[in-house]
């Protein structure tokens, strides 16, 4: 028997040292650095599942390789598709990271009951009954889901090679364990020896094998940053459990772009697609209120048309507040200081709160304008028109700055019933014939001569 080897790694970065010290070289953490088992007396491979070898990797000149777009999975979910660029590409490793309790696992759970194809759901956190439960509230007419409660990788393998899926999905990579190394379950040997092992499966047999990763307290995948080098695809799905929306992004994508993002709202029954995000995030009301204004902002290449509200009241306990939520408050304070310098409101001695709705955060600096109306639609207790919404960036000396891709926030407007838009006269505008009336300014003062 050969001699089992044992070395160090840190639990916070992954790093890798051949004896124990207190602090981590590479991300200076004190006392995360400890002994794991690497290798055991013998590793076989795991390639009693050549049975199920579909496509073997041979060498080809560059310009006899298939230049068109290899045929993707359709997971039947509109927004799952549209992060992922299209669908699922065969032979792909996809990793899902989220907060706890977000809906990762329903997420998924929801996209395997919606396949056509053969799906093996893998669970190494619950059990078949606790599963069984959320898909009769989900969808308990699919017969194509099949379910797995194991967390040994060598145990999965034999049965994807009884049962040969055609997609594979892991609740989650933390759970799973192989003989080959013999550290616990969660481990860094154990994640990355087991994701290799998952690839390798992927990759010869053109199954695509999507994963479920924990996050660490600051939001990361939680293991090391080679797990996340190691696969194709990169999701994270976002989302407060006390609000009902979700949102997912592509963190890394090798198939498609990253700048795509999708909504869903979470529900008793399972997470809906919501396909036009702009209409529940702006409030349906009668009356007409001080202090909200509509910003046309782009999340990745998606426009969204939000609501910003503000309050501005006189501050009561001397040192006036300033709070946002959804914004940055840095900047926040930096459009009261070009209120106050350019446009000659005092507002030094006053509180003032914003929020977006929706609980969502908006850094798209195209908000600046809608920001500004807000708070002096507030100040001045003046509503604004219901049909007015803002797109333009404010610089330090009052100037309306231009911002991309301003078409497309426009014709979201439009296609919302917005019969006015507020942009910078310095924005290159080339629609022609459009409903909705577009009014440039170029400097903050202009905009109070609409607002007040």
């Amino acid at each position: 028997m050969a001699k089992v080897k044992t070395t160090f790694f840190c639990q916070s970065c992954g790093s890798q040292y051949a004896k124990w010290q207190g602090q981590c070289n590479a991300c200076k953490a004190w006392n995360t650095i400890v002994e794991e088992v690497i290798q055991t007396p013998e590793k076989s491979d795991w390639k009693s599942l050549t049975s199920i070898v579909k496509r073997a990797a041979v060498p080809l000149r560059i310009k006899d390789i298939d230049a068109s777009n290899e045929a993707r999975l359709d997971t039947f979910d509109g927004e799952f598709n549209r992060v992922l660029g299209g669908g699922i590409v065969p032979g792909s490793l996809t990793l899902l990271g989220g907060e706890p309790g977000v809906g990762k696992s329903t997420l998924l759970l929801q996209i395997s009951l919606k396949l056509p194809y053969k799906t093996l759901y893998v669970s190494g956190e619950e059990s078949q009954k606790q599963i069984k439960m959320r898909a009769e509230r989900i969808n308990p007419d699919n017969n194509n889901c099949y379910i797995l409660t194991e967390t040994k990788t060598q145990n999965i393998f034999k049965q994807i090679e009884a049962l040969e899926p055609d997609i594979v999905i892991i609740d989650s990579i933390q759970t799973l364990h192989s003989d080959y190394i013999e550290s616990s379950s969660g481990s860094i040997s154990q994640i990355k020896e087991c994701t290799t092992e998952l690839i390798k499966f992927a990759k010869e047999t053109a199954t695509p094998v999507v994963l479920i990763g924990h996050i660490t307290k600051d939001g990361n995948i939680a293991g090391p940053k080679i797990l996340e080098h190691m696969v194709d695809t990169v999701l994270q799905f976002e989302g407060d459990r006390n609000h009902v929306f979700r949102i997912l992004r592509a963190h890394k994508n090798r198939f498609g772009s990253t700048n795509e993002l999708g909504i869903y709202e979470m529900q008793g029954s399972g997470l809906r697609e919501v396909t036009n995000p702009s209409e529940i995030l702006i409030s349906k009301k009668d009356e007409e209120l001080s202090g909200n204004a509509i910003a046309a902002t782009l999340e990745g290449m998606r426009p969204l048309m939000i609501e910003v509200q503000a309050l501005v009241s006189t501050a009561v306990y001397g040192t006036p507040q300033r709070s946002a939520t959804g914004f940055n408050a840095k900047r926040l304070n930096m459009l009261l200081a070009v209120l106050e310098k350019r446009a000659g409101f005092r507002l030094a001695a006053k509180d003032v709160f914003l929020n977006i709705t929706g609980g969502i955060t908006v850094d798209d600096p195209a908000i600046d304008l809608a920001v500004v109306a807000a708070i002096l639609s507030s100040n001045e207790d003046v509503a604004l028109q219901k049909d007015f919404c803002f797109a333009a960036e404010v610089g330090l000396s009052g100037e309306i700055r231009p911002v991309q891709r301003v078409e497309q926030r426009i014709l979201e407007a439009e296609k919302l019933g917005f019969s006015t838009i507020f942009v910078s006269k310095y924005n290159k505008i080339t629609l022609k014939n459009t409903v909705i009336k577009i009014q440039l300014i170029s400097k903050i003062e202009d905009l109070v001569d609409f607002v007040i």
